[in-house]
């Protein structure tokens, strides 16, 4: 009987879809884990084929290849540790999302999820069968049970585990970030240690999969709720971690504490590695953006900036005749700071051509929104044959308040392959405007200092199609908006619940009228990363028509 064991944890980034890649990967963690004695190697929740797969995993060919490329894994890596690696697997006419465990060239141990989540962003019934409640699988004699994430989030399973002999639990996860996550995690993991009073090993994935972005931030906590592991979030790791025998059972000895940074930092941190990871995943070195001077824009470059490199940004001015000096100054401005590449394609001529073709047909009407939205339309008509030309991804603008109220134009700068600030309110967007000017990290690849002018936070935002126009010509303040927006999307609050807050009821009314009325334009908006704990997408389904409004609204 051995009293130590090591067991080195993967805390990687996979593709969906890049079976021989995550593979690859696998093999390169059980290359260091075998170079460092250790048993064990894990690796997160479905980490060969990358998380999530949505329908991926229902087509017959993906899962043969799946099977395929683990048996090669498994006879790669005979001589070795025994490695633990999520991946899709069919018994019985079922299909389940499995841990697999690989020892001595083969598979000796397959744990099935129990626990499916059907909820936010998940709907793992659609795909998968739950699986029985295993038992713990042996490693060189050490008895370890695996909850696979949703599984440890209730007792069930744990405890099942710790009655039938687990000695350590270790829980592969893909577990997307969203803001105050870690605590989250850290009470459901805390809460299962002290059930069982076994050692827990947390092992999270990371990258940025679609609008979902996984964070790893990897821990282990002993009995008691002692954490003595913290792996760096939003980075690839691989760590080593030792257990000693003693008369109370199996304990980790203490290893790398890496300290958390704060909400405002982390997502910043999950907003520009989903767009660094939407870009390489997708094929895409660079990308383009309009810049308008306004604040959205200037925080999307930012962002870009740091993601991928100012060397491979660029910035496009696309004045009109209402487009102010400043505004123009401002995104000079911007664009010289962050180092960016930074063009101007005036719209006056194209605005000329479109009124003419349609003079007849609108002979005799009013100028109003259609001709405004002209202007948005055919700024993303030039973007869109830049993209196109020369290869670079579009970046939208648009953030949560806009996309909410469909305060934005269809075909128009809601064109675009992906939009980094879809989940931030325009509050949010000011705050983080000012915290990315106060504060550089050394994993940001833009210029340290005062990045964004301070005369784009300061000024009235204005999307500048008409003479002296501002967002609260159509709005409420934003402060207002986005707290009756959070109330009505994040907490699915009522009218009436709005109102008791203080709120004005026909402003709550506007609000709620706007937000049904433009569900069919978020449909077609791109993907843009998730940071808060309901964004718009798999967090929330609505219907495209709906004729309901709460009636309790008056």
């Amino acid at each position: 009987m051995t009293d130590r064991f090591r067991l080195t944890i993967a805390q990687l980034n996979a593709t969906v879809g890049d079976l021989v890649g995550n593979a690859a990967k696998a093999r390169a963690a059980w290359d260091e884990a075998k170079a460092a004695g250790a048993q064990m190697l894990a690796l997160p929740e479905m980490f060969l084929t990358g998380y999530q797969t949505q329908d991926l995993v229902l087509k017959p060919a993906f899962l043969d290849d799946c099977l395929a490329v683990v048996d090669k894994l498994a006879a790669d890596c005979a001589d070795g540790p025994a490695i633990g690696i999520g991946a899709p697997w069919r018994l019985d006419g079922k299909l389940h999302n499995a841990w697999l465990v690989l020892q001595g060239g083969r598979i000796t141990a397959r744990v099935f999820k129990h626990e499916l989540p059907h909820k936010e962003l998940f709907d793992e019934y659609r795909l998968f069968d739950p699986g029985p409640i295993s038992g713990p699988f042996a490693v060189e004699g050490v008895r370890i049970g695996s909850p696979i994430c949703e599984d440890a989030w209730w007792p069930g399973v744990a405890e099942t585990l710790a009655e039938t002999g687990a000695e350590i639990l270790v829980v592969p996860n893909g577990s997307p970030y969203h803001r105050n996550k870690l605590d989250l995690r850290m009470g459901h993991m805390v809460s299962r240690v002290v059930e069982t009073g076994l050692p827990l090993v947390y092992l999270n994935l990371v990258g940025g999969q679609d609008d979902q972005v996984y964070d790893g931030g990897s821990f282990v906590l002993n009995p008691g709720g002692h954490k003595v592991v913290q792996l760096a979030p939003f980075e690839e790791a691989v760590a080593h971690i030792d257990f000693t025998r003693t008369d109370e059972g199996w304990r980790a000895e203490r290893g790398e504490m890496v300290p958390q940074p704060d909400e405002w930092e982390q997502d910043y941190r999950a907003i520009c590695l989903g767009l660094a990871d939407y870009a390489r995943k997708s094929g895409f070195r660079k990308v383009l953006l309009g810049l308008s001077g306004g604040i959205d824009s200037a925080l999307v470059a930012a962002i870009a900036a740091d993601a991928l490199g100012p060397e491979n940004v660029r910035g496009v001015r696309l004045p009109s005749e209402y487009s102010s000096q400043g505004s123009l100054d401002d995104a000079e401005d911007l664009a010289q700071r962050l180092g960016i590449r930074l063009d101007t394609l005036p719209i006056n001529g194209p605005v000329g051509a479109v009124t003419q073709a349609l003079s007849e047909v609108m002979a005799g009407t009013t100028p109003d929104l259609t001709e405004e939205n002209i202007q948005s339309r055919l700024r993303g008509v030039l973007l869109m044959a830049v993209s196109n030309k020369f290869g670079e991804m579009l970046l939208t603008t648009g953030n949560k308040s806009e996309v909410g109220v469909g305060y934005a134009t269809i075909y128009g700068d809601m064109a675009g392959g992906y939009n980094p600030i879809k989940d931030l309110y325009k509050t949010r967007v000011f705050t983080t405007c000012r915290w990315r000017n106060g504060n550089h990290r050394p994993w940001m690849k833009g210029p340290a200092g005062e990045v964004i002018p301070p005369a784009i936070i300061e000024k009235p935002p204005s999307a500048e199609l008409r003479p002296d126009q501002t967002d609260q010509d159509s709005l409420p303040p934003y402060e207002v908006l986005d707290a009756i927006l959070e109330g009505l999307v994040e907490k699915d609050g009522s009218v009436a619940d709005l109102v008791a807050r203080g709120f004005d009821r026909d402003t709550v009314r506007q609000v709620e009228r706007l937000l049904y009325g433009s569900e069919w334009k978020r449909y077609q908006a791109a993907p843009g990363p998730r940071v808060s704990p309901r964004s718009f997408w798999l967090d929330r389904r609505y219907p495209l028509v709906n004729r309901w409004r709460d009636p309790a609204g008056g």
